[in-house]
């Protein structure tokens, strides 16, 4: 799949997501298969934009090709100035956020809330289309609410527009993250259209891509939150749709690795403090499935330092893979 002269392989990509698709969280993620990761939704406002916070989310030094960055915003004088300044500092993509549910988003007239006033989607994208050279894509909803999925009236003006890719979450606004995602409506939308369509929502392992794929005929998925203390679910996907085959399951030492390197990464990024405590979600995500999930949260989020933080999450998967292996023998 390409988007613009960009060619994503394999066409799965990270779904931005506020608080977690920092820069360590993508680049874990393409190392592990991910064909494209998407920034942290960026505001527009040019008065945020020298924030810890912002600059934290517009530093790409070092990602690898393409850089997709989201913005996010309700103004397209401002969308297309935060396009054009993202571009500057690095974005080969520009990806504009239409599908936030988030209330402190869509009560500023941003994110999904924007599906509400189609004029506006217009003059949005055909603003940020306007002011960069880069491919712009466009993340949506299926619509407002269940009475009014109105995504495929957007998608032909996101097209018209000149939009290179859109990606659609199969929930309305109003189903926040409730529910089943439904694929009907994406499918609609994959055949009216003639550009790249993405298919987001509720895809957590190999099979559930393979026919969400069928399913809706779209040109490529956007994973989020199963990813999320999973990152080697791209590689998983991308082996099972590649050759029907179902990959194991990581080793708890290589599970022990990723998620020690990702630690590093994080302590480096932010520096100690912050590093630490932005980790401690992270750590809760990748022990969520397993059965000492909570007592290893309470002994690890005590943890006020890099070194404890680090020793005490070796501790714990190399006491679960001793464990294993005694099982092992014994049997």
């Amino acid at each position: 799949m390409h988007i613009g002269p960009h060619l994503i392989s394999p066409p799965l990509i990270l779904a931005p997501m506020a608080g977690v698709t920092d820069k360590p969280f993508r680049l874990l993620c393409k190392r592990l298969g991910a064909g494209l990761a998407v920034s942290e939704m960026t505001t527009s406002d040019p008065r945020l934009w020298q924030t810890r916070k912002s600059l934290a989310r517009m530093d790409h030094i070092g990602e690898p090709a393409p850089v997709s960055v989201q913005i996010a915003g309700y103004d397209p004088v401002m969308l297309a100035e935060a396009a054009r300044y993202n571009v500057a500092h690095g974005a080969q993509i520009v990806d504009i956020n239409m599908g936030c549910p988030a209330k402190k988003v869509c009560n500023v007239y941003a994110g999904s809330a924007l599906l509400q006033d189609e004029p506006m989607v217009a003059r949005i994208v055909q603003a940020v289309v306007a002011a960069v050279d880069v491919p712009v894509t466009l993340k949506i909803r299926t619509g407002w609410n269940r009475d009014n999925r109105n995504g495929l009236r957007i998608a032909r003006i996101a097209e018209d527009a000149g939009i290179a890719a859109l990606a659609v979450h199969g929930r309305t606004r109003a189903d926040l993250y409730e529910g089943d995602a439904e694929y009907d409506t994406i499918a609609a939308i994959k055949s009216a259209v003639r550009i790249p369509v993405l298919a987001n929502g509720d895809i957590d392992s190999p099979r559930k891509a393979q026919a969400v794929l069928r399913h809706t005929g779209a040109d490529g998925l956007l994973i989020g939150r199963a990813a999320q203390g999973r990152p080697w679910i791209f590689r998983e996907i991308a082996h099972y749709l590649a050759t029907g085959e179902v990959l194991p399951a990581p080793e708890l030492i290589d599970v022990r690795d990723i998620l020690v390197g990702h630690l590093q990464a994080l302590h480096a990024f932010y520096g100690e403090v912050q590093g630490v405590r932005i980790a401690r979600k992270h750590l809760g995500w990748y022990a969520k499935d397993r059965p000492e999930n909570a007592a290893f949260r309470a002994v690890v989020n005590r943890a006020e330092t890099a070194e404890a933080q680090l020793r005490l999450t070796r501790d714990y998967f190399d006491a679960l893979a001793s464990g294993a292996r005694a099982l092992s023998a014994a049997a």
